[in-house]
């Protein structure tokens, strides 16, 4: 990679890096370089009776890295089993569900400067984690390729089992264990999530909005079966689904694109539209959210290039 970046006969390209492309909407043709990371090597750097150290590749798919901890029986990313896309992502977007973020695991982030060639690390803090963000998304946006994710995970940890309807997918798989909450988590996903390869779509479109309290109040005055997930004494998360759902939008369809029936989340490719179909569906989401509940939701999908 460094041999490439620093070789001149394509110095003058313009650089994107793509992993597993879950999460990029194309809305444009692209005339650069791509670069495209395949190492998958899992390596233990420590480990004791407790804990477990491990420096994963960028291209290792992200579902087969938490299958192989669950297969050891190390505890931490179980919740996030079935998320497409590859362990170079992970960081950029601090994936999340269910109750959990992997900005708790990520011990250090290993990238090349597109520009300057050099390895570098960040420690976790240095990365910069918030709610689907990180130093990835702003700072360091399209001028780092991340070769390497270190997490550390648990021996003798616990599960988490707090997030709404986990408990009860649950007892369906048996005795509560790993494996079995990974099954649960990989259910539910199934039942609310299409596959890509079966109709196209990019995961979750947009974030679950963080509001004020006095935002909130408003919203709640009119519709008291709002859900909230509490985040300081100022603030709360609401679900993005819920917001579109009720302005009207699940199970909309307009032209080549729709919004999923299942999942309001989750915007479509009905028939070989564009991705400035795609945006336009989204823009008109966006506007009568925020004309409905005073809220502004901000898209999760990456713009490619």
């Amino acid at each position: 990679l460094k041999a490439f970046l620093k070789n001149e006969q394509f110095a003058h390209l313009e650089k994107r890096v793509l992993g597993g492309g879950s999460n990029i909407l194309i809305t444009q043709d692209f005339h650069g370089a791509t670069i495209h990371p395949l190492n998958k090597e899992i390596k233990i750097k420590a480990q004791n009776k407790d804990n477990v150290i491990i420096k994963v590749g960028a291209g290792l798919n992200w579902d087969s890295l938490v299958e192989y901890c669950v297969k050891n029986e190390w505890y931490g990313l179980e919740n996030l089993s079935g998320i497409p896309g590859n362990v170079g992502a992970s960081p950029i977007q601090n994936i999340g569900a269910y109750g959990v973020e992997v900005k708790d695991f990520i011990k250090q982030v290993e990238y090349i400067d597109i520009n300057t060639h050099k390895i570098e690390k960040l420690c976790a803090p240095e990365c910069k984690f918030a709610y689907r963000d990180s130093i990835f998304k702003h700072e360091l946006k399209n001028r780092v390729v991340i070769t390497s994710v270190t997490f550390s995970l648990q021996k003798n940890g616990t599960l988490n089992t707090e997030y709404k309807g986990i408990k009860e997918e649950l007892q369906k798989w048996g005795k509560p264990n790993l494996k079995n909450l990974r099954k649960a988590i990989l259910s539910i996903r199934k039942s609310k999530i299409p596959k890509p390869e079966e109709i196209p779509n990019a995961g979750s479109f947009f974030k679950n909005p963080i509001i004020d309290n006095s935002v909130f109040n408003q919203i709640k005055k009119k519709n008291k079966d709002v859900p909230f997930y509490p985040l300081t004494q100022n603030t709360k998360k609401i679900p993005a689904a819920w917001l579109i759902e009720k302005a009207g939008f699940k199970g909309y369809q307009n032209g080549k694109t729709a919004v999923h029936d299942k999942q309001a989340l989750i915007l479509i490719n009905k028939n070989n539209a564009e991705g400035k179909d795609l945006i336009n569906l989204s823009e008109k989401i966006i506007k009568e959210v925020k004309k409905k509940f005073g809220v502004s939701l901000e898209r999760e999908v990456n713009l490619f290039p």
